[in-house]
């Protein structure tokens, strides 16, 4: 089975975000995920693509939140993810 990815799409100072970093690595001490953060402010094509959206979060890179991340929601999602395996 290969290790499940969440790319985390953030800005420097969004304080969304830095909530949602935290329900990530919150989650991340249960699941076992890689986390991949990524600035959009380092690509014009990523700050036109989410920058009204961030942060946004994809596993395996699959869009499942952006706005309001919910620790539940992103829990849901990965238990689904391990039950399809």
């Amino acid at each position: 089975m290969t290790q499940t990815v969440i790319t985390f799409y953030t800005r420097i100072g969004c304080h969304l975000c830095e909530k949602a970093k935290g329900a990530l690595l919150e989650l991340q001490k249960e699941w076992e995920f890689v986390l991949e953060e990524i600035n959009i402010d380092q690509s014009d094509g990523l700050t036109e693509r989410y920058g009204l959206m961030i942060p946004v979060v994809l596993i395996d890179g699959e869009e499942v939140a952006f706005g309001q991340i919910d620790k539940i929601d992103i829990r849901n999602r990965l238990q689904e993810k391990k039950a399809c395996f």
